[in-house]
């Protein structure tokens, strides 16, 4: 199945047509005569899509919009010829499209698909249907979109373009930029506009959707909103502009309280796409990173000395595997505190990062071990490396806020592979070699290195 589509329709003829029509094209469905059951069916089924018939009033559609489980669901309005007057108001309520019967079949398709690939990217960052980014970690507290985005006006004609944005200033909340055609491709990645408003048919017939399809393969521009402006909105063109990826589709006849409306939404999509974006990097990059020192974490360094140790095996380049632990560490902590402790901690991972070379790996792996690996190092200079890791710590105190001096000092135990088929190229192996050598060092005086290689 394609994806799942809830009906909502009071009217039993209208539910088994929809039904009848989506299902041939793949999709799965459920339906309900009344606005509890669409709630009800929503929560239950998560549908992808709800078709919401307008005679059902605007408080199912409310009642959608305002449940915590529901809001994101897209929902598309279908309304009688009649109705047309109340679309501004079914899109200020936050309807995603408002279709007026009878409805094209190319162009309800098309629309659902569009309406499917902007859920499946917010899905794929985790924000689809029943996903809560918060309980995972990767996502801020809802912010109310407040700032005004960047809308271009891709319009060869200056004229138009000028009376144009001067209408759309006074009615929406956004900044409207005129750009040039031959401006879109040359404008800077940093000043991208969030929304870009472009003819169909700009200088040529299919011009503006060719010039979607380049933007939208661009990095800079990818994730913008596209809204594509015709002097008709024929189902064929509009079905066309929907699956080269437009958001939106409009017609030269559309008011400008209304454009400015669907404008202010696509910005508001792109944003909310850019805040998930960035929960979701962020999440990211704290799995593979410590909080405390910023350095990489125990599995991101375990993967790193495989990969380390595998373009060894082939290449037979010796490199070093060091565990590096802090001398004495819980006194540090019983005597002055988890602060101080964590002070600690920050200056010799500074330290540490200070001695190395940018190609070198250093990684947290426990409360106070870290794990280095030297690539294309041999023994002699692994050796001499360790032995300043341990002056460069051992050298002067560690500062804490309040003025005290803390003294502290490392053991490290080191061993080497990529000498040939006989040295372990398991990640884990070179951390257990490495381990041992690290327990000689700190039963023998501390402060001090010890090598162990694996016999041939």
């Amino acid at each position: 199945m394609i994806g799942k589509i809830l009906i909502v329709d009071d009217v039993s003829s209208n539910r088994i047509v929809f039904k009848v029509k989506l299902t041939a094209a793949g999709y799965q469905t459920v339906a309900t005569a009344d606005a509890e059951g669409a709630l009800r069916l929503a929560l239950g089924e998560r549908p992808d899509v709800i078709l919401l018939t307008l005679s059902m009033g605007f408080d199912a559609l409310g009642a959608l919009k305002g449940h915590a489980q529901t809001r994101r669901i897209p929902v598309i309005i279908v309304a009688d010829p009649s109705q047309a007057p109340l679309r501004s108001q079914a899109l200020g309520h936050g309807a995603e499209d408002f279709m007026i019967r009878p409805i094209d079949d190319q162009l309800l398709q098309a629309r659902l698909r569009a309406v499917l690939r902007m859920r499946q990217a917010l899905a794929g960052m985790g924000a689809g249907a029943g996903q809560d980014l918060g309980v995972l970690g990767l996502a801020e507290p809802r912010q109310p979109f407040a700032l005004p985005g960047q809308i271009a006006l891709v319009l060869p004609q200056a004229d138009k373009a000028l009376r144009m944005r001067r209408d759309l200033a006074a009615i929406g909340h956004d900044r409207f930029v005129i750009m040039a055609p031959e401006e879109v491709h040359t404008n800077p990645a940093s000043a991208a506009p969030d929304v870009y408003l472009i003819p169909a048919d700009l200088g040529e017939p299919g011009g503006g959707l060719r010039m979607m399809s380049e933007l939208l393969a661009r990095q800079s521009t990818r994730t913008a909103s596209f809204c594509i402006y015709a002097p008709d909105t024929a189902s064929a063109r509009a079905a066309s502009a929907f699956d080269l990826g437009a958001h939106e589709v409009v017609d030269e006849t559309m008011p400008t309280a209304e454009l400015a409306l669907r404008l202010h939404r696509l910005v508001a999509r792109k944003r909310e796409g850019d805040r998930l974006r960035a929960s979701v990097e962020d999440g990211l990059r704290m799995a593979v990173y410590d909080p405390l020192t910023g350095l990489h974490n125990r599995r991101y360094g375990l993967a790193q000395l495989t990969a380390i140790a595998d373009r060894a095996s082939t290449s037979l380049r010796e490199f070093a595997v060091l565990v590096v632990d802090i001398d004495r560490f819980k006194s540090v902590n019983d005597r002055w505190g988890h602060a101080a402790g964590d002070a600690v901690l920050v200056e010799v991972a500074r330290r540490l990062t200070q001695c190395l070379r940018p190609t070198d790996l250093l990684a947290r792996i426990g409360g106070e071990e870290f794990l280095i690996a030297l690539p294309d190092t041999p023994l002699a200079h692994a050796q001499d490396l360790a032995q300043g890791l341990c002056r460069a710590v051992d050298g002067s105190a560690v500062v804490l806020a309040d003025g005290t001096q803390v003294k502290a000092t490392i053991s490290i135990g080191m061993t080497t592979g990529g000498e040939g088929p006989a040295d372990p190229v398991q990640a884990s192996d070179l951390v257990a070699q490495a381990d041992r050598a690290l327990m000689h060092s700190k039963t023998h005086g501390r402060n001090q290195v010890t090598i162990v290689r694996r016999a041939a």
